[in-house]
């Protein structure tokens, strides 16, 4: 290991600044991504569902008329 201590380690050799915005950022960007995208899914599960029981009520209607 590169570093002496855990400090070290969280000091980064005095770029820690900008080493864990990095981190912070990029994990942030992914967390956001990940919660965007699984509320998209459920948006176009939830049409879908709702579009098939749209066709079963008009073929319903069809047959009965």
């Amino acid at each position: 290991m590169q570093f002496d201590s855990l400090a070290d380690f969280f000091n980064m050799g005095g770029y820690a600044f900008y080493v864990w915005l990095a981190y912070g950022v990029t994990f942030l960007s992914l967390g956001i991504l990940v919660v965007h995208s699984l509320g998209q899914k459920r948006k176009v599960l939830v049409g879908i569902s709702q579009k098939i029981q749209r066709e079963e009520r008009l073929k319903e209607n069809r047959s009965t008329k």
